[in-house]
């Protein structure tokens, strides 16, 4: 056993402790001063191993850089600022033709028969121009020199029908010209039209007839007028059984 300066016993375990302490208080200040130093040092190395890294990393990202695609910049065009011109300056439009072909007009009907020079006619009523020489035997023909002033394009007269109504006039026919207009002037006349059914017609009325339609006169009364316009004047008629 050992004694400590105050005279107290004390234990080897306990001295060795002591002298441990004392020795680990005594190297504390030089590690801390050897750490310290050391520091620095340290501190270059790591600067050193970066300079030296540096050159190596540019080089691989100038490599990449380089196999990478390159990107090719799309211009876009500045946009062009217009000077607004007022209404009452602006030029009027342009019509655009169509790259598609336009509707042609429809073309007038050209008549079959020529169109022959014609001249100036007239015709007063004079009641000695009422003649049997027409196309129907059982009518009265007073023609209106229309024919002989167009050179046949037309044929322009007014029928007054004998009376009584017989089975010769009520036998049903056709008629081929271009053109076929009647109109009553006096009295009436009953005709049966193939599709139309029965129609009467009287003072005033008017009708067309298109070319080759089936017809039969039924009936007429005895004062019965018409005038018919006709083209060409010389036109077809067909008997049917």
């Amino acid at each position: 056993m050992a004694r400590t300066a105050s005279g107290r016993k004390t234990t080897g375990k306990k001295v060795a402790k002591k002298a441990a302490r004392k020795t680990a208080r005594k190297a504390a200040p030089k590690a801390a001063v050897k750490k310290k130093a050391a520091a620095p040092a340290r501190k270059t190395i790591a600067k050193k191993a970066a300079a030296r890294a540096r050159p190596a990393a540019k080089k691989a990202a100038a490599k990449k850089r380089a196999m990478a695609p390159k990107k090719t910049a799309t211009r876009v065009p500045a946009k062009k600022t217009v000077a607004r011109v007022p209404a009452s300056r602006r030029a009027p439009a342009r019509r655009v033709r169509s790259a598609l072909p336009a509707r042609r007009k429809a073309a007038a009907p050209r008549l079959k028969a020529a169109a022959p020079e014609q001249r100036f006619a007239v015709s007063h009523l004079n009641e000695s121009d009422f003649k049997p020489d027409g196309l129907r035997t059982y009518a009265l023909y007073r023609d209106l020199g229309i024919a002989a002033a167009t050179g046949g394009l037309c044929q322009a007269h007014v029928i007054r029908f004998l009376s009584p109504c017989t089975d010769e006039v009520r036998k049903r026919h056709l008629h081929e010209p271009e053109l076929q207009l009647i109109y009553v002037l006096k009295g009436w006349i009953k005709n049966e039209l193939e599709g139309q059914g029965i129609q009467m017609m009287s003072a005033g009325s008017c009708w067309l007839q298109p070319p080759g339609l089936k017809h039969t006169v039924l009936d007429y009364s005895p004062d019965v007028e018409l005038l018919e316009i006709v083209v060409p004047a010389d036109f077809k008629t067909i008997e049917l059984t």
